[in-house]
C-alpha cells in the first residue's frame, strides 16, 4: 500500500487514526501493531509470515542477552546468534542469487527487509550495549519492527531512539497538528515534484545528445531526492499523529560543499546505523589513518551492497569511498581554498554521476549513458521537451534548498502565518488528490531496497 494513494489516503489512514483514538491507551500498541500487519500484508501477503518470524527472533535473542546477563554472562551468544541469523536471512533473499552465481533462484524481494532487519539488529546490539531496556512485551516489540509510517522505506528507527514512546506517550493537539502538515508537505513532494521529474527522466534516456543526458541525470536527481525524502517526511508526519518522534532523515542535501557533507545530509539514519554499529565497532578514526581509510571502504562497499544485490551497487559504495578517502587525506584542504560556488559545483557533479552508478543496473548501459555525458552530440531532438519541463525544474530545485524555510519563522505566533500554512496546506492536498488521479508513475524507488 503507498502513501500516496487514495486507498491510504481515504480508507486506511481515517480507519487507523479513528480506531487508535478510539480505543484506551493500554490498547493503542496493539492497534498500531494489527493495522501495521495489515498494511504490510496488503502487498506483501506471503512475507508477512517472514517478518513475524523475524520479529519473534530478535524478540528472542534480546531475552536471551539478558538472561544471559542475569548468569554473570555478557549476553554475547544471544547478540551473535541473533545478528547472524539476521544476516543469513537478508543475504538468503536479496543477495543469494547474486553471491551464488545464478545458482540458486531469484526471489522475489520482501518489501522494506533491509530496513525492519536493520532495525531488529539495533534492538539486539542496543540492548547488549545497555543503551535500551529489553523489551519484554512482545507485543510492543512487534509494533516496534512494524510501525507502518516507516515499515516499507525507513527512515531506520533506532529502537533506543523510541523505546521509551513505545512505553508511555502522550500524543496532543500541536503534536498530531504539526504530523499532518508534515505529511502533506511529504506527499506534494512525492507527487508534485518526485514523480513529474521521474517522467522527465524516462522521456529522456529515449531522446539523443549531451545536454538531454545531462538534463536527464539532473531530473534523476531531483526525483530521487523527493521521492526519497518525500516518503521520510510522510513517515514523521504519520509518527506524530500517533505519538512518536522520528529523526530526521534529510538535511537539504543538495546544498552541500563537499561529499562529506552530503553524507551529514542525506538518508541519515542509514549513516547513523553504519557509524554506530559498523564504523565505530570497527575502530573509526581511533586506530589511525590507515586504519580509518580501511574502514571507511568497509562501511562503503557495504553501504552500496545495502541498497542491492548488483555490480552497480558495489561501484557506487566504492565510488563515494574513494571520494570521501581523497576529501579525508588531500581534497578537503585543496577544496577550503577555492570559492564556495565551486565546491558546490564540484560536489553536485560527483553526486549526478554517483546516481548514474546507482541507477543503471546494466553496466553496459551504464557506460553508454556515461559517454552520452561526456561526448558531444547535439540535443535538438529534445530541446522542445526540456523547454517544456524547465519552470518545474526550476521550482524542483528551488525546494530542494532551505530557501522558503529560511523566509518564514513558524515561531512568530503571527495568525496570517498560521491560517495561511493551513490554506496552502490544503491547497496542496488537494492538488495531490487530482495529480493522483492522472499520473502513471507512483511507486516509491526506495521500495525496491
Amino acid at each position: 500500500m503507498l502513501f500516496s494513494s487514495n486507498v491510504f489516503l481515504f480508507a486506511f489512514l481515517p480507519a487507523v487514526l479513528l480506531t487508535y483514538y478510539l480505543v484506551p491507551r493500554r490498547f493503542r500498541n496493539v492497534v498500531l501493531l494489527l493495522f501495521s500487519l495489515f498494511f504490510y500484508g496488503w502487498g506483501e501477503p506471503v512475507y508477512l509470515f517472514l517478518m513475524l518470524g523475524d520479529i519473534l527472533l530478535n524478540y528472542l535473542c534480546g531475552m536471551w542477552i539478558a538472561v544471559g546477563r542475569t548468569k554473570g554472562g555478557s549476553g554475547r551468544p544471544g547478540l551473535i546468534t541473533g545478528v547472524v541469523l539476521n544476516l543469513l536471512l537478508l543475504g538468503f533473499f536479496k543477495y543469494g542469487h547474486f553471491l551464488s552465481g545464478g545458482l540458486l533462484p531469484q526471489l522475489p524481494l520482501p518489501i522494506g527487509i533491509s530496513f525492519y532487519i536493520f532495525q531488529s539488529m539495533s534492538y539486539l546490539i542496543d540492548v547488549y550495549r545497555q543503551d535500551a531496556p529489553l523489551q519484554r512485551n512482545l507485543l510492543t516489540f512487534g509494533t516496534y519492527v512494524t510501525l507502518f509510517p516507516q515499515l516499507i522505506a525507513g527512515p531506520i528507527v533506532r529502537y533506543t531512539d523510541v523505546a521509551q514512546r513505545l512505553q508511555k506517550r502522550r500524543e496532543n493537539l500541536p503534536q498530531f497538528a504539526s504530523g499532518v502538515l508534515r505529511f502533506i508537505a511529504g506527499l506534494s513532494k512525492k507527487v508534485l515534484l518526485g514523480n513529474p521529474m521521474g517522467s522527465l527522466w524516462n522521456l529522456l534516456q529515449a531522446r539523443e545528445g549531451t545536454a538531454a543526458a545531462w538534463m536527464g541525470l539532473l531530473a534523476y536527481s531531483l526525483q530521487i531526492y523527493f521521492d526519497f525524502s518525500g516518503y521520510s517526511d510522510m513517515a514523521i508526519g504519520l509518527g506524530r499523529m500517533f505519538g512518536f518522534e522520528f529523526l530526521e532523515n534529510f538535511n537539504y542535501p543538495y546544498i552541500s560543499a563537499s561529499i562529506t557533507e552530503f553524507w551529514r545530509r542525506w538518508h541519515i539514519s542509514l549513516s547513523t546505523w553504519f557509524r554506530e554499529y559498523v564504523y565505530i565497532p570497527l575502530g573509526g578514526n581511533r586506530r589511525g589513518k590507515p586504519r580509518q581509510l580501511l574502514n571507511l571502504l568497509i562501511v562503503w562497499l557495504l553501504t552500496g551492497l545495502w541498497h542491492g544485490a548488483s555490480w552497480n551497487f558495489v561501484l557506487w559504495g566504492g565510488y563515494y569511498a574513494l571520494l570521501l578517502i581523497a576529501e579525508k587525506t588531500f581534497l578537503m584542504r585543496w577544496l577550503q581554498k577555492i570559492p564556495a560556488f565551486f565546491r558546490h559545483l564540484y560536489a553536485m557533479l560527483a553526486v549526478m554521476l554517483g546516481w548514474a552508478l546507482f541507477y543503471f543496473e546494466d553496466l553496459n548501459a551504464l557506460g553508454v549513458f556515461l559517454a552520452r555525458l561526456f561526448r558531444p552530440v547535439s540535443s535538438a531532438g529534445a530541446a522542445e521537451l526540456m523547454l517544456g519541463y524547465l519552470p518545474l525544474t526550476a521550482a524542483a530545485l528551488l525546494a530542494a534548498t532551505p530557501w522558503a524555510k529560511n523566509r518564514t519563522n513558524p515561531h512568530s505566533g503571527s495568525a496570517a502565518l498560521r491560517y495561511g500554512t493551513i490554506l496552502a496546506a490544503a491547497l496542496l492536498l488537494v492538488l495531490c488528490v487530482a495529480s493522483l488521479a492522472s499520473q502513471s508513475y507512483n511507486p516509491f524507488i526506495y521500495f525496491r531496497f
